[in-house]
């Protein structure tokens, strides 16, 4: 039987940003959010490192993992992965518009074979209990009508996947880098407000741009769940509304930011003593104290320091006594 998450509020997989160091100080601001990892690549887990590209934290559930490739055996595999694994989720990438993964059939250019698409996803649902998602874009290049995206989730939607995160924004695949792709191309959120119209059984996930509580509160009058990318990575205090605000949960007592930060104390301890950088971790806490007095001081501090050799626990503690704890 699968057990669909609670989507209401979702962080987004993002490169280089939503490692497990980054999940596991999320999961401290915010109990119920949905974690993404990283887009991982279905040769990645088969020819790869399995456990650097799939172990985490326990406290990170619920946590989804995203899988890049178009080769539906492959993606079958890598789904028995994510369940022995132990994750909750398993997300397809039909939305990074990278030139790398377009030569490898991976991403948004997905958007132009729905069959295929279609393929992947009844392939993975078949080869795994837990539930099968997909993110993608609203278009791409000149197949950017209304028609064409309710044509494209209408022709795979009956492919064992009833979640589809859609990001507001059509892809660009020549002509725009990855980067121009997340902010020139318009944001078209009435295109995602009609998909979730015309296929209300289906659960429909807005992502592009969003970036206050009050903004994802509005889109989810209209549709299932908002999902957060780059304001969540920096401006991290964002989820700290996420429990109560979306999901009215207040059983927990919710810690300031020094205590967000003092929480990370052990897991950095630990992951230094296995060969970790301090600097691989603390790139993450940058965003925390974001308009605060002192905050500037501490992203320098970190930013200066923490990468130096033999760098421990101390360049934290001493980063963190340059802002005024008020709260």
């Amino acid at each position: 039987m699968r057990h669909h998450l609670d989507h209401r509020f979702s962080i987004a997989p993002m490169m280089d940003w939503t490692d497990r160091h980054f999940r596991y100080f999320a999961r401290l601001i915010s109990q119920n959010a949905v974690l993404y990892t990283e887009m991982v690549t279905t040769g990645a887990l088969i020819h790869g490192d399995k456990n650097r590209h799939l172990r985490y934290d326990n406290s990170e559930h619920p946590l989804a993992l995203q899988l890049g490739g178009s080769k539906p055996d492959e993606l079958a595999f890598c789904c028995t992965l994510a369940e022995e694994w132990g994750y909750d989720e398993v997300n397809l990438n039909v939305g990074c518009p990278s030139d790398r993964v377009q030569n490898n059939m991976i991403g948004a250019c997905l958007m132009a074979h729905p069959e295929l698409v279609k393929r992947c996803l009844d392939k993975m649902s078949g080869a795994t209990p837990l539930p099968i998602t997909i993110k993608h874009r609203i278009g791409i290049d000149t197949l950017d009508s209304l028609e064409f995206l309710l044509d494209y989730v209408g022709k795979i939607k009956n492919a064992g996947c009833t979640t589809f995160i859609v990001h507001a924004r059509k892809a660009v695949l020549s002509g725009l880098s990855p980067k121009q792709n997340r902010d020139i191309p318009p944001l078209l959120y009435d295109r995602v407000y009609a998909l979730k119209k015309e296929f209300q059984e289906l659960e429909i996930i807005i992502n592009g741009g969003i970036k206050t509580i009050a903004e994802a509160q509005r889109h989810l009058s209209y549709v299932d769940g908002v999902m957060v990318g780059r304001e969540a990575y920096q401006n991290p205090w964002l989820l700290s509304q996420v429990d109560t605000k979306i999901y009215q949960d207040n059983r927990r007592q919710e810690l300031n930011r020094h205590q967000v930060i003092r929480a990370m104390f052990p897991y950095i301890v630990q992951e230094l003593s296995h060969g970790q950088h301090l600097g691989h971790i603390t790139r993450h806490l940058l965003g925390i104290f974001h308009g605060q007095p002192g905050g500037k001081k501490f992203r320098r501090y970190l930013s200066e320091n923490a990468h130096r050799k033999g760098a421990d626990i101390r360049i934290l503690e001493q980063a963190l006594a340059l802002v005024p704890e008020n709260e």
